[in-house]
């Protein structure tokens, strides 16, 4: 789904289910680094766009991490968990475990 629009209210809520998942709220800057808005100007960009949405390509990232929280789903291109040669059983571990690995991911890109 490549190219597909994130609204503003879906990019602000999207910054608070991610910073449930990693368990402490994401401040607008917060959600600027990861976007790679590393400037001082990173913040005020990040609120615009929980008003009018991000550019495609953010929208592509956001639908990346938001891969972290459990609210949303794991993108097919990562969906390794679902082949036949992985047992059924094993499933809901492997794909808690990749959420987990997303997670710690987010929560080192933000220092």
């Amino acid at each position: 789904m490549v190219g597909v629009s994130v609204t503003g209210p879906e990019l602000k809520k999207l910054r608070e289910h991610l910073g449930e998942a990693i368990g402490r709220p994401l401040a607008a800057a917060d959600m600027a680094k990861l976007c790679g808005l590393n400037g001082p100007d990173g913040a005020s960009i990040m609120r615009r766009w929980e008003v009018t949405g991000p550019s495609a390509q953010v929208a592509d990232l956001l639908r990346v991490l938001a891969m972290a929280s459990d609210h949303y789903p794991i993108l097919e291109k990562f969906n390794v968990f679902d082949r036949y040669d992985v047992p059924e059983k094993e499933r809901p571990a492997r794909k808690a475990q990749f959420r987990q690995q997303m997670r710690e991911d987010i929560r080192r890109r933000l220092g």
